[in-house]
């Protein structure tokens, strides 16, 4: 029994020594197979991380190189650019050395050509920062090209406060790329000048007394012809007014051959092709005079001594200066040019006045005529703080107003108004007259700048005038002219009459020297038929001129 019993504890012993070794090796496996796991897991974590780090270098990378990328496009652009601009240096280097030694005929062929390339007004690129400029006065109103004038109008002297600097026409274009260009540059002489001729067809003709059918229309007298106006060569230097530290000094000489000598021409200066025998066409030199600019006085003086043409009047007598092709009867007739000393004053930004002494209108200095007598000039011009007014005015010459030649007193005025940059518009008025006229030659005064009166006495006259502009491109525009003249006794146009003129134009320049101003014009005399030879009533002319610069 007891041997039994030792069996059975034996055989226990070993069945619960077997189960737990097979439990310790179950749990021995499942350790392992835990620990393998985990290992795996870990491996496939650190594989995860390496392919993260690895994707996020590629990233990085990446974005490195196209970050990259435009600072290599820039570089590259500016070595292309740098490179063209050298090229460019160079081509315009050996250009210039070409030009040096070539005839000044096949230089001046060249830039003719270039500049009839070349817009006449380039408008400035948008958001483009203003080029720097000298002037000391507030920037121009008006773009010229296409208008006449950039500034306000003012006669008698060059801008105070502005450098008088003028870009060369293809004559001084060919100079200063000749041999001398630089000391010509240093100089600020300039030679340059223009040729205008024009056409018109008119519902008067020839016929009667003269050939001047279209009379009081002028500058074309003579219906349904072509006409050369003028050619005009100009030697002149500009003073610079801008600057405030030095006096500087400036000249113009004017030489002008063509039908328009008519309307120049002094008594006693060069006079008899048009007195004696009426020539056409002629030679005058309507502008001589010497220029001295002192920065000290106020805000600077201007004084010019010579001979001038006169102050006032939106329009002038050289053709690159008009706003049509023909000219209004209120400029036709009135005082052209005078000989004496003219002062110019800028007092501040909105006041300049002048004051001058003269001989007389239209006189030479020399010249036994009534006329030829001390004149006073007086003229105020102001401009509005906002720049979009300017009122210029005063008695333009006076004196006992004797009858003489053309002894014309003329008080007178113009008001200018600019809407904006496209649209303005300019009225002028005048009141003129002489004492004791005479309706017939005398001996003291055998030539009239006008004509005779119908009748002795008093000789009185008034006009008015208004220019209104609207800009239609960046090279043309569009004008309307409307005027009213009471000629009271004839003693300007040989009708006493009434006039009014309508004319509508347009101003057009193709290219930088080259202008062209077709027009169309409607003149009215009421009291007398004063056209077509003192046939008619009425006139009905169109009108076109060109102006080539050189």
């Amino acid at each position: 029994m007891n041997t039994k019993k030792c069996l059975i504890t034996i055989v226990s012993v070993l069945l619960m020594t077997a189960a737990t070794h097979a439990q310790e090796a179950s749990d021995l496996t499942a350790e392992k197979q835990l620990a393998q796991r985990k290992a795996e897991l870990d491996a496939r974590e650190k594989a995860l991380n390496e392919r993260e780090k690895t994707l996020a270098e590629k990233e990085r990378a990446t974005a490195n190189s196209t970050r990259r990328s435009p600072e290599k496009a820039g570089a590259k652009a500016k070595q292309q650019q740098a490179k063209a601009q050298s090229e460019e240096e160079q081509a315009k280097a050996e250009v210039i050395a070409r030009k040096m030694h070539e005839p000044f005929w096949k230089r001046l062929d060249e830039a003719m050509l270039e500049q009839l390339g070349t817009p006449a007004y380039t408008p400035p690129a948008p958001g483009a920062t203003p080029a720097p400029t000298t002037r000391r006065i507030p920037p121009a109103p008006f773009d010229s090209p296409p208008f006449p004038n950039g500034d306000w109008q003012i006669g008698g002297s060059t801008i105070i406060g502005d450098p008088g600097e003028l870009a060369p026409y293809p004559l001084m274009q060919a100079i200063y790329e000749g041999p001398n260009g630089d000391a010509w540059k240093r100089s600020k002489v300039q030679i340059y000048g223009w040729i205008n001729f024009s056409g018109n067809i008119s519902t008067s003709d020839a016929g009667g007394k003269t050939q001047n059918g279209n009379f009081p229309l002028i500058y074309d007298l003579r219906p349904n012809r072509m006409e050369l106006n003028q050619i005009v060569l100009y030697l002149e230097r500009l003073p610079d007014e801008a600057q405030t530290d030095h006096i500087d000094w400036g000249f113009r000489v004017s030489f002008l051959y063509g039908l328009d000598y008519r309307f120049t021409t002094s008594r006693g200066f060069i006079s008899d092709q048009l007195l004696k025998h009426n020539s056409y066409s002629g030679f005058d030199m309507p502008m001589i005079y010497f220029d001295l600019y002192i920065p000290y006085i106020f805000q600077g003086m201007n004084i010019r001594i010579g001979r001038i043409i006169s102050e006032p009047d939106i329009e002038a007598q050289l053709a690159p200066n008009n706003l049509m092709a023909s000219h209004s009867l209120l400029y036709g007739f009135d005082n052209y040019c005078q000989e004496g000393i003219f002062t110019t004053t800028k007092i501040n930004d909105q006041w300049t006045i002048q004051a001058g002494i003269s001989n007389g209108t239209d006189v030479a200095i020399w010249q036994d005529d009534p006329g030829n007598q001390p004149t006073g000039t007086v003229m105020v011009q102001w401009t509005s703080p906002n720049q979009m007014d300017s009122i210029y005015a005063g008695d333009n010459a006076f004196n006992n107003g004797e009858f003489g030649y053309n002894n014309l007193q003329q008080i007178v005025g113009t008001w200018t108004h600019k809407f904006n940059d496209k649209i303005y518009t300019a009225t002028e008025a005048w009141y003129m007259y002489m004492n004791d006229a005479k309706s017939h030659p005398t001996t003291d005064v055998p030539f009239q700048g006008g004509s005779f009166p119908v009748r002795d006495g008093y000789a009185p006259e008034w006009a008015v005038l208004n220019y209104t502009m609207f800009r239609i491109s960046r090279n043309a525009f569009f004008t309307v002219r409307n005027e009213y003249m009471n000629d009271k006794v004839g003693s300007r146009t040989g009708f006493a009459t009434q006039y009014s003129e309508h004319s509508i134009g347009l101003t057009w320049w193709p290219d930088k020297i080259i202008t062209i101003r077709p027009e169309l014009r409607f003149d009215h005399s009421y009291d007398t038929r004063a056209y077509n030879n003192g046939r008619d009533h009425n006139q009905l002319a169109f009108v076109n001129d060109v102006i080539y610069h050189f």
